[in-house]
């Protein structure tokens, strides 16, 4: 049996606010990925999406679904 989790990653907003738009960071995301793997996560599938921040900005998310043996 498997079970899953849904991980949505997106930078604070403070990135968007300065400069228009906040794209994702590759270190802190590995870090997301990695410290998931640890515990017995792997990454199923992914979607990248542009978020409104407030009424001008934009931020990329992605959301990250998950799967693991059920313990």
């Amino acid at each position: 049996m498997k079970e899953y989790k849904v991980v949505i990653y997106q930078e604070n907003g403070f990135s968007s606010l300065f400069l228009g738009v906040a794209n994702v960071n590759p270190v802190r995301f590995t870090e997301l990925l990695n410290r998931n793997a640890e515990a017995g996560w792997r990454v199923v599938t992914m979607e990248r999406e542009i978020r409104r921040l407030f009424l001008f900005w934009n931020r990329e998310a992605h959301i990250v679904i998950l799967e693991r043996d059920r313990i």
